[in-house]
């Protein structure tokens, strides 16, 4: 549904910090599936492992978020201009290596919001192999000028 550069359009992290590649599923203010192609050209994979590259599990729950902001963006125009900040991060379990090749398939989903902030229950897989699984917290706000 959304490629690069309407993702661009919503998030304001760029390279080396962006996430996520495309989003293949909104289902507004109640879950969204996206996708992160992991290649050995990430700027993590040098120094994280020398010959083993390994995807950091705090940049899997970090393309997560992504994911869970962009949901939050594209469910309401109240939310444009406002900028996410993670309050939390609970439960989270890895499960598998993520290595260069793989593609992640990151599903999140609103388990409830309370006071501006949201909880989201966030899973990842690699060809449908659940890799990393996370509850996350997050509020928008105005940016401070």
């Amino acid at each position: 549904m959304l490629d690069v550069n309407e993702i661009m359009k919503l998030l304001p992290h760029r390279y080396p910090f962006l996430l996520v590649d495309r989003i293949t599923e909104i289902e507004p203010d109640k879950k969204i599936v996206g996708l992160k192609n992991v290649t050995i050209n990430e700027p993590f994979f040098p120094g994280h492992f020398p010959g083993h590259p390994v995807m950091p599990g705090v940049l899997i729950v970090e393309a997560m978020a992504q994911v869970a902001a962009i949901l939050v963006y594209s469910s309401s125009a109240d939310n444009a201009g406002k900028i996410t900040y993670f309050v939390g991060i609970d439960n989270t379990k890895f499960r598998k290596p993520v290595v260069p090749g793989d593609q992640l398939r990151l599903e999140l989903e609103v388990i409830g919001c309370r006071r501006g902030i949201y909880t989201f229950s966030g899973k990842a897989y690699v060809e449908g192999k659940l890799v990393t699984e996370s509850e996350l917290r997050a509020t928008f706000a105005d940016k401070q000028s």
